[in-house]
């Protein structure tokens, strides 16, 4: 499980892009599922990273989830209508 940053900002949004592509590529299996839960701190820059992911991870030929997304992303997601894009993890 690929774990999200407490803060993820415009400011930090490069980082915690490599960061995720990095552990992408070390995780085993064919699904990834992204852990949420810690974000507390986010702007819309938490999706543009998310859906980066979601990206890699497709191209690497795996599935792509999403876990405890916070609500107010969740409301972000939909707003810009990708929230299709980001599937609750089962």
């Amino acid at each position: 499980m690929l774990v999200l940053p407490a803060e993820l900002t415009h400011e930090h949004a490069v980082a915690c892009c490599r960061m995720l592509s990095q552990a992408l590529r070390a995780q085993p299996g064919a699904a990834v599922v992204v852990d949420a839960a810690p974000l507390q701190n986010f702007d819309s820059s938490a999706l543009a990273v998310l859906l980066e992911c979601r990206r890699d991870t497709l191209a690497a030929g795996k599935t792509f989830a999403v876990t405890r997304l916070p609500a107010r992303l969740l409301e972000l997601a939909t707003l810009y209508g990708v929230a299709e894009l980001l599937p609750a993890a089962a």
